[in-house]
Order: structure tokens, then sequence, then C-alpha cells
């Protein structure tokens, strides 16, 4: 374990104070994180521009915590376990300091991070986030950042990042007032009659989904594994490549062109159709929502009938089933799954609905890029690589797939499959992924003559 050289205690304070019920958002994460057995911690370290000194590190610390409520917030947990959210007007956070000494500055932060991700958070006594500026001869070298999940996700660290615009770097000065959503106002305004009718809502479409669906499990694995939650990664530079030239030619979303060959792909590795997945949604499209900090995303649910459709079809009834169900995607998670208990006792069956799609690409990977030709995605397979990346006995859900972006070189895509191999065997799991490369290639050629 590495001892920080110093240890700068940051006061704060900021806007807002008390004790509310988690948002829905930050309730879906808490269960997450509860099944999961682990905080998911999110972040990294980036090297630093020079010039950036501990102080000016110190004063963006104290200004996230002043803005953000999540940053500065705690749980409280009642006589049954259930948790709330508890935020603080002021207080203290330390930012830790590590010397490199002879050691390379970006090893040293890798290390911290690994210590930071390692440790669970404690919940209720500690602050969610935990940050450390590496130094090489007294001159900052590299900033290390891990936040609980709690905090944020992948949008909301986004939105923190861009505030930082409202911050005077050398002065310390703040430029702006909060104008984003903070959690205490959205935590109310979900308790009230415009929140629980959009609630309502959300639920008249699971369950009309969830009545209608047929029956079906998913077959016992044939190669289960010790330890038994598994993870495969493919790096596709032609996955990439390819989704984009057939959103343009299928008019789609890219990530809606990745779910119709995830869909796809299970129908032909499971022999279930249609098949049932639930996308992550990010509800910063809803009002108001845009440029929250705390964590907004909620699990849709999405129904996408394959068998005897040609790839087209299957994307264009993806993006029909999306617009529903990213528009019900917005809902009390545990109200939720006491309408999916009562379906599933009056169908007399268990519903599995254990299986995740979660594009991480910012904007969904829509960016403006010259089309490019089938020979053009045919060279980019070449170099695509699968490896196995973890095995583990913590759980981390029945099956997972997770879109990432590769800024490259080459510009590329990391799918990142996620499963329990006691129910998903391993060759099944690098099949799907190999499989939608395939089948997006394969694709991209087929439809390329569409404009």
């Amino acid at each position: 374990m590495i001892e920080p050289a110093d240890r700068i205690v940051v006061a704060f304070s900021g806007e807002g104070s008390g004790i509310e019920e988690l948002t829905w958002g930050q309730r879906a994460i808490w269960n997450a994180m509860t099944e999961q057995q682990t905080s998911l911690p999110i972040g990294g370290w980036l090297p630093l521009p020079e010039g950036t000194t501990v102080q000016h590190l110190a004063a963006e610390l104290r200004f996230h915590m002043s803005r953000h409520q999540s940053m500065r917030m705690r749980l409280v947990f009642d006589e049954n376990g259930k948790a709330r959210q508890s935020v603080t007007a002021s207080g203290e956070i330390v930012l830790e300091v590590f010397d490199a000494r002879d050691a390379d500055p970006a090893e040293v932060a890798e290390q911290v991070k690994k210590q930071y991700m390692d440790a669970p958070f404690d919940y209720a006594g500690e602050w969610p986030v935990r940050m450390a500026v590496i130094r090489r001869a007294g001159a900052a070298t590299h900033v290390v950042s891990i936040l609980c999940h709690l905090v944020t996700d992948a949008a909301g660290g986004v939105a923190m990042m861009a505030d930082l615009s409202n911050l005077d770097r050398e002065t310390g000065a703040v430029l702006a007032p909060v104008t984003a959503m903070q959690p205490l106002d959205l935590a109310r305004w979900q308790q009230t009659p415009a929140g629980q009718r959009q609630h309502a809502s959300s639920l008249q479409y699971w369950e009309e989904q969830l009545r209608g669906v047929p029956s079906y499990r998913y077959a016992e694995s044939t190669d289960k594994r010790e330890p038994r939650h598994w993870e495969g990664q493919l790096f596709s530079p032609a996955v990439h490549l390819a989704a984009h030239a057939l959103a343009h030619r299928l008019q789609a979303a890219s990530s809606q062109v990745l779910l119709a060959a995830y869909a796809t792909m299970l129908v032909r590795l499971r022999g279930v159709d249609p098949i049932v997945i639930r996308p992550v949604v990010s509800n910063r499209f809803r009002p108001g929502l845009a440029d929250i900090v705390s964590p907004i995303n909620e699990a849709g649910l999405c129904v996408i009938p394959v068998e005897g459709a040609a790839f087209d079809e299957v994307v264009r009834r993806t993006r029909r089933t999306v617009i529903r169900a990213f528009k019900a995607a917005y809902y009390h998670p545990e109200a939720l799954d006491e309408l999916i208990a009562v379906i599933a006792k009056d169908r007399g069956e268990e519903l599995d609905l254990d299986c995740f799609f979660n594009d991480r690409r910012p904007g969904g990977g829509s960016a403006e890029t010259a089309i490019p030709t089938a020979a053009q995605i045919r060279e980019a397979q070449q170099h695509s690589v699968f490896r196995w990346t973890l095995q583990q006995d913590k759980p981390f859900g029945r099956l997972f797939l997770h879109i990432d972006d590769f800024a490259g070189p080459p510009e590329a895509v990391t799918l990142t499959i996620r499963a329990d191999t006691h129910h998903v065997p391993p060759a099944d799991m690098q099949a799907c992924l190999q499989g939608i490369e395939s089948l997006l290639v394969e694709a991209a050629e087929t439809y390329g003559q569409l404009k």
C-alpha cells in the first residue's frame, strides 16, 4: 500500500442540505451496488497540464464539493436497512499528495487508482469522493479521481467537467451559479403528483410488455466455471465503422444498430424469440435534467422480434421499440420490482429479465464522420482482438453488454460482455461478440448500395 506524503484539508460549503429519499437513478445504482457487492467506483487518472499546482487541484476539489450535492452526500439507514441520502451544507475533505520520487509518475497514479478502487467506501461515514495528486520533483504530474457510483454516471461526469468552466483557475473565484438540477430537489419532485404520473405511465408500459411476452427460460449452461462470473472484450475498428455506415444507410442511431445486432445474436445463441433486453437509458433527455451530475440512468425494456426478418427490418423494429422503452425508463425501482413479482406470480413462472445493454459512448456514437466503404470495413476487421479480461466470484448479473469508444488510433469500439457462466457458457460469450462484428460487417456490404 502506498502512503501519501501529504494530506491537504479542503474546506467546502454549498447550497442545500437535508435528508431525503434517494432519487430513482440513485436507487437503481444502489440496488446494483448491493447485488454486486461493490461500490461500482468510477474514475481514473489523468496527466496534468504543465503549470498545474496542488493548489489548483485543491481549488477544483473545493469547487466540485461545493457545487454538487451528490459529492457531499452520505447515506443514512433506517431500522430496516433502507437507505436515504443525507446532504451536508459544509465540511472538509482530504486531498492526498503522493511523491513518485524515482518511479514513473503514471505508474504511481495507476497504483493509487487501484488502491482507491479496491477499498470499499464507507457509505455512512465517508465522502463518496477520493482524489489525489501525484508529484515528482515538487511538480504535480497526475491527478487521480475515484467516485462512488452514487455520485454520478458517465454523462454526469461529463457535465461535472464542463462545469469547471465556471471556476477561475487562478483565483478560485466562482464565475456563475449552479443551474443544474440537484438530487434533493429531484427526489422531492419524484414524490409529487407529476412525478408519480410519470412513474405510473412507465409501469403501465412495463406491464403491457411483460404480460405479452412468450414464456421462456434460458437453458442452463453446459460449461459452468469457477470463478463463476466472466468478462470478455472485443476491440473492433470494424464495428466502429460498420455501425456508423449502417446507421447512415438505415436512418437509425448507431446505438440502435448495435442493439439490433445484439438481439439477433442472442436469438441465434439462446433460441428465444422475441428477445427481451434492458437497455441502460440516460434520462438526461428529459426537461431540466440535461446537466444534472447525480446519476439518472435506469434500465428500459425492449422486446425485439428477430426470427424471419432481414437485418434492416430488425433495425427498424428496434428503433420503434427503443422510442417507447426510453420514455418508460423513468420509475421507482422497488415499485417496478413489485410489479414484476406480481406478473410472475400471475403467470406462474419466473420472468428472466437479467439481460442488459449499455452504450456508454458520448451521444451513442452519433458523431458525424465520413461514411466508410465495405472494403475499408473488411480491412478493419483484420485488426480486431478478443481477450478474456476478468474472472471473479462476485456477481455482475447474468448477461451484460457494454459499448465504449476507443479514440485510437485506430478508432474503434470495445464490446465488453459480462456473464454468469452458470447460465451463459464462455464460448457463447465470445461467439456473441464476434457474431455481432461479423453480422455488422456483412450487413454493411448488403446495404452498402443504400443512399
